[in-house]
């Protein structure tokens, strides 16, 4: 079983930054596997907003956070991190990290994801 847990979250005006991490604990995380970034906001559904291969750096972003985001891996764990510059308000959100053990290919699809956490609220307001 795999345990992951967020951090980095808070409250940013709109054009600040956040960098979020993703912790992970358990049994079973291989090297090579899909790492992405989702987030909620209320009342909207799940998006996926970047994926990283952990075995090549593969990385995909949703057109929502192309150029603001950036995602990234810890090399020593495989862990993912998410940088977040000029946030906007409708970035606020509930962000998760996610694992995907199996992949065919990373992909912004949340039902394809094995493993989550309970997410760090991101709030951006002036």
């Amino acid at each position: 079983q795999v345990q992951l847990v967020e951090s980095g979250g808070g409250s940013v005006q709109p054009g600040g930054s956040l960098r979020l991490s993703c912790a992970a604990s358990g049994e079973g995380l291989g090297p090579a596997r899909c790492m992405g970034w989702f987030r909620q906001a209320p009342g909207k559904e799940r998006e996926g907003i970047a994926t990283i291969y952990t075995g090549g750096d593969r990385i995909y972003y949703a057109n929502s956070v192309q150029g603001r985001f950036i995602i990234s891996q810890d090399r020593a764990n495989n862990l993912p991190f998410l940088q977040m510059t000029s946030l906007k308000p409708e970035d606020t959100a509930m962000y998760y990290c996610a694992a995907d053990l199996f992949p065919a290919r990373c992909q912004l699809i949340a039902d394809v994801y094995d493993y989550w956490g309970q997410g760090t609220q991101v709030t951006v307001s002036s």
